[in-house]
């Protein structure tokens, strides 16, 4: 009898942890969370003059930027972030979108942004970006008087890549080493941002 029950014990001690790794996924990844600093998304034109020059691309699975005309998932130029998603907008030079990337911007902390459920997603278009341009309307606001670049506080950013995961970002700064306090001589178009990125196929967790 007391095999017997021992038995029972290792067996249900064996489902109950045969059942977790279920509950997370056989072979689960763990989330990817690292910093990029001075990524570099310089422009010509301006002040008056057409936008353009390429952008630079960065792709969430390797965590670096490339030259792949399709392992990407967002661009930057200038204070325009595209996605690997959608259509063109009609602006000079843009990308190719050739995967199913999209964004959305949600309020809160880099931390208490856990999952990307329930969130509506937009892409690139003939209507403009999925992450809005100008002050105020997507991640950034432009202050005439400093003429100074400077992320809203509380925007996370949060992305489906080309390939169906997800990611969220938190923008820290436009300028070249993050200044405490940008001004006029601070070297823009350099950015700083902190990501997560889960690689987990289907799962849309992201803590």
């Amino acid at each position: 009898m007391k095999k017997f029950s021992l038995y029972l014990t290792i067996l249900t001690v064996s489902l109950a942890s045969c059942s977790k790794d279920d509950d997370n996924g056989p072979g689960a990844l763990p989330a990817e969370s690292e910093t990029v600093s001075n990524l570099h998304a310089p422009q010509t034109g301006g002040q008056g003059e057409p936008v353009g020059g390429p952008f630079t691309k960065f792709d969430f699975e390797s965590g670096a930027t490339t030259t792949s005309d399709t392992e990407w998932d967002i661009a930057f130029r200038g204070t325009t972030i595209a996605v690997n998603g959608g259509t063109e907008t009609g602006t000079n030079d843009e990308p190719e979108r050739n995967g199913d990337a999209a964004a959305a911007i949600v309020d809160g902390t880099f931390a208490s942004v856990t999952t990307a459920a329930g969130l509506t997603f937009a892409q690139d278009g003939a209507n403009g970006f999925a992450i809005p341009t100008g002050s105020d309307n997507g991640w950034y606001n432009y202050n005439p008087q400093q003429f100074t670049i400077t992320p809203i506080p509380g925007k996370i950013l949060v992305f489906r890549t080309r390939n169906g995961n997800y990611a969220k970002v938190e923008i820290l700064s436009y300028y070249r080493d993050n200044p405490s306090q940008p001004d006029m001589e601070s070297e823009s178009r350099y950015y700083t941002f902190n990501y997560l990125y889960n690689p987990n196929d289907g799962e849309d967790s992201l803590e």
